[in-house]
């Protein structure tokens, strides 16, 4: 019995310590129990301790592989708090900030176009984009200005008598658009660099921010393109009345709409979103409208109109650099009709190959009489097309679909383009008055506002839709709670 007792001993001292208590307090209640059966009890609860200790430290990590854990979870955090380090919608104040420069983008719009209708644009000859911010404060710098101008084709061929005091005139134009032009890239590009360093907009929305500010810089660069334009002989026909490519001009005025329509819509992306966070029910409801397959054409209908207006717009332009709107000041008639004769609009004076294979599309850019004349044409349409919108969108199925903010978008473009109608056929009657001229290209941005706000009221914002979505479902758990 000693012997069995010395070899149960041994066996406790390789055991855990709940093992050792376990054999220890079974030897006691069994003592009286014979040697065998003792012998085979504690060898079966010393097996399932060790398989269950086993068990155990499988489960349990090793120190080494612990360590990598808990190194592995800061790394993780750190990039989970990457990815959520920008909000999941942009801040008010960027909206504010984004439609503030939308309209000083329109307002450089209408007085550039002031600033070449008094024939301004081409009275400084060089481009600082620093130093020339600065304005001629002595005698000598203004004297140092004028004789530069002087040497320009606009000087020798129509300016040839003006003195100082009237350069200074049309100097104080140009340097005011160029100035403004600097203020506006400035006031937007170092606000966008905050607004992403600070992260108060959206991955996406930042992109957009980063997008507009490299296209100021290239608007820029256009500008004095299309100046340069104006100031060398051999880019204008000898002969012809110095004047900037019409081509530039168009370039220039695109990119200055394009500049405008996106801030515009960026700024308005934002509030919508934070009116369908703080509205989602009325916002979810009014997507769902939205979603109807009797608007899908209507929705169409109003990317191809603001084509249209573009489009419009663009042919302005060509008739801006060419003067144009100088003839033909009648309305609706062209001389003896609708339209002057066919050998004035297919001029081969304009063509400059012997074979007239540039015949057609020259003489539509280039001819002032077809140029007014597809003006005309695509005013005309752009109206029409407005007008069948407008009735379109009270028929049937559409007018019950549609939501009521997008219904007072449609019909604004009527007054809109009504408007812009009238200052276009005044503007030609009347041969071009500056202030006509320029509510004209005032009412072309507007009218391209109209149907920009209109496009977004019927356009379908899957990422505000999903977060509507959510923020109803987090009000209906709130209110069960």
């Amino acid at each position: 019995m000693a012997f069995f007792q010395l070899g149960l001993r041994r066996a406790a001292v390789q055991l855990s310590r709940p093992s050792v208590f376990c054999a220890r307090a079974a030897f006691k209640v069994s003592h009286q129990q014979s040697p065998a059966s003792t012998i085979l009890k504690l060898v079966s609860q010393a097996r399932h301790t060790q398989s269950r200790n086993y068990a155990t430290q499988k489960v349990q990590e090793s120190p080494l592989s612990k360590l990598a854990t808990d190194i592995a979870k800061p790394a993780s955090s750190d990039k989970s708090e990457k990815k959520s380090s920008f909000p999941e919608t942009s801040s008010k104040s960027v909206a504010y900030w984004l439609l503030a420069s939308a309209a000083s983008v329109f307002g450089i719009v209408i007085f550039g176009g002031l600033t070449r209708l008094t024939e301004s644009g081409l009275s400084i000859t060089e481009w600082r984009p620093v130093t020339g911010s600065l304005w001629p404060g002595s005698q000598e710098e203004w004297e140092s200005e004028f004789e530069k101008y002087r040497a320009s084709p606009e000087f020798k061929m129509l300016n040839s008598t003006m003195n100082l005091h009237e350069f200074k005139q049309i100097y104080f134009m140009e340097w005011t658009h160029r100035l403004w032009g600097r203020f506006i890239g400035m006031s937007f590009v170092l606000p966008t660099i905050y607004f992403i360093a600070r992260r108060r907009v959206t991955p996406r929305m930042a992109c957009t921010l980063v997008g507009i500010s490299a296209l100021i810089g290239f608007q820029g660069f256009i500008g004095w393109w299309m100046v340069k334009s104006g100031l060398k002989d051999d880019l204008f026909a000898p002969g012809s009345h110095p004047r900037v490519s019409q081509y530039r001009l168009a370039a220039h005025l695109a990119t200055a709409f394009v500049c405008y329509s996106w801030m515009l819509l960026a700024g308005l992306s934002i509030l919508r979103t934070h009116k369908a966070i703080k509205f989602p029910e009325q916002a979810v409801k009014n997507f769902t409208a939205l979603q109807s397959p009797a608007l899908r054409v209507l929705r169409g209908s109003v990317a191809a109109l603001t084509v249209l207006i573009f489009t419009t717009v663009l042919s302005g332009a060509l008739v801006a650099g060419l003067d144009a709107g100088l003839i033909y000041n009648e309305f609706p008639m062209m001389g003896n009709g609708l339209a002057p004769p066919k050998s004035e609009l297919l001029d081969k004076f304009y063509s400059r190959h012997e074979d007239g294979s540039d015949l057609v599309w020259r003489n539509m850019l280039e001819n002032p009489s077809l140029v007014q004349l597809d003006h005309r044409i695509l005013a005309i349409t752009t109206f029409t097309a407005v007008c069948a919108l407008v009735a379109y969108s009270r028929s049937g199925k559409v007018k019950a679909a549609l939501p009521p903010a997008a219904r007072k978008g449609i019909t604004g473009l009527l007054h809109l383009v009504s408007l812009q109608v009238a200052l276009g056929i005044s503007t030609l009657i009347y041969m071009v008055p500056i202030p006509l001229a320029a509510a004209h290209q005032a009412g072309a941005l507007a009218l391209l506002t109209g149907v920009l706000v209109a496009g977004q009221r019927l356009r379908i914002p899957k990422a505000t839709l999903a977060m509507a979505q959510r923020r109803l479902a987090q009000l209906a758990q709130q209110a069960k709670t």
